[in-house]
């Protein structure tokens, strides 16, 4: 089949597509590392990173290699027989969990991750309601855009599910004043991704732990942007002494790129009966095996500490732009939001232009999500790009 050229590719999607997605007119056909190539030959520094999906990087050779050997051996097994790469991804997962994080159910994407932590709260608490945060995002499945803010989002879909109510982020007062005794669950993001980059205070997430422990809820963290060593730290609860979540969510950069999802569950979940929840690509050899790679080169490359050291590379140089259009940038490590006093839309389309891909976050944000293995050459071309937008 002869390779299409961009506006051939763009024609076809445009034509076939459902249309849901807004779309810019560039068409990616090959990636390495930081770096994506469009189908005409045009290179960019991709600081989309598919939502924060390719924490390792675009075609990363470990990755890459689990895949090859393991679709030659199996590809799928349901979770109604044992496996062995499910198996040792599992124990993974728990090794490298915040304490008192015990098993996981495996899944396929970020949605069904959240959608698996408010059925085993509601089973296993015995109560209805949820609180979640304005600006929250946690997916578009029902049970997941339920507690997520945005309007837009929710509104066409109304009746979404009943039980959720939203109080203020970072605000612990708030929070005592919504969870009770009727409460299942509180459900956060550590920090806040599509509502804007915002990160939680300390004592404020501390704060609602011990409240939901105090009042019998779970506590639920929300880690499917920020897990994986994007802020940091392996997860982005580990900035936070003593910090101790009853279910937490990971996808997006769990499997290098394949889609997967798990729920991270601690002892105060207790155990579940049988057949409360499954799926069938959950778990499936193929992107264990992918899971497996992904993690053990975060840690042998140790990515963390790298995603710390070019984050503040990247928030240093933002924060230095002389710009009156800059209301604030905030971020933890390489997850980074530049709030502007006028529309973002402009200005991403402006970077995509010179060679940078970068994603909103609400209406006036342009959020920064490079792979953790990009340079720090990168991300000074990153910075000098956008001053140049932003000028």
């Amino acid at each position: 089949m002869p390779a299409l050229k961009v506006d051939e590719i763009i024609a076809l999607e445009d034509r076939y597509d459902c249309g849901v997605y807004p779309m810019q007119p560039i068409a990616l056909v090959r990636g390495q590392g930081a770096r994506v190539w469009d189908a005409d030959g045009r290179e960019y520094i991709d600081c989309m990173a598919g939502h924060g999906v390719a924490n390792v990087g675009h075609a990363n050779p470990a990755v890459n290699r689990a895949i090859t050997e393991q679709i030659a051996r199996l590809i799928t097994c349901h979770g109604a027989v044992y496996n062995d790469q499910r198996a040792l991804l599992l124990q993974k997962l728990v090794s490298i969990a915040p304490p008192g994080l015990e098993r996981a159910f495996l899944c396929n994407s970020g949605a069904e991750a959240v959608e698996a932590a408010f059925k085993f709260a509601r089973l296993v608490t015995g109560r209805k309601k949820i609180i979640a945060a304005m600006r929250g995002f946690h997916g578009r499945t029902f049970g997941a855009l339920s507690a997520t803010w945005r309007k837009e989002y929710r509104e066409p879909f109304e009746p979404l599910v009943p039980g959720f109510e939203f109080v203020p982020y970072n605000k612990l007062d708030r929070m005592q004043e919504a969870v009770t005794e009727e409460t299942a669950a509180v459900i956060l993001e550590i920090v806040q991704g599509e509502g804007g980059v915002y990160p939680g205070d300390p004592e404020y997430l501390r704060g609602v732990q011990a409240l939901c422990q105090e009042k019998g809820a779970l506590f639920i963290v929300d880690e499917i942007q920020t897990g994986f060593g994007r802020t940091g730290k392996m997860f982005a609860c580990e900035h936070y002494d003593d910090l101790r979540p009853d279910l937490m969510c990971v996808a997006k950069g769990l499997a290098g790129g394949l889609p997967m999802g798990a729920v991270l569950i601690g002892a105060r979940v207790g155990a579940l009966p049988k057949r409360v929840h499954g799926s069938t690509f959950g778990g499936n050899p193929l992107c264990c095996a992918a899971a497996l790679a992904a993690i053990g080169y975060i840690e042998a490359e140790n990515l963390p500490q790298r995603a710390a050291e070019r984050g503040e590379q990247l928030l240093a140089g933002l924060r230095a732009i002389q710009s009156p259009r800059i209301r604030e940038v905030r971020g933890l490590g390489l997850m980074v939001g530049v709030e502007l006093k006028e529309q973002a839309g402009p200005y991403l389309a402006a970077l995509a232009e010179r060679g940078v891909l970068a994603l909103s976050a609400g209406p006036t944000v342009m959020r920064f999500l490079p792979p953790l293995v990009i340079s720090a050459e990168d991300v000074d071309m990153v910075v000098a790009k956008t001053a140049e937008v932003l000028a």
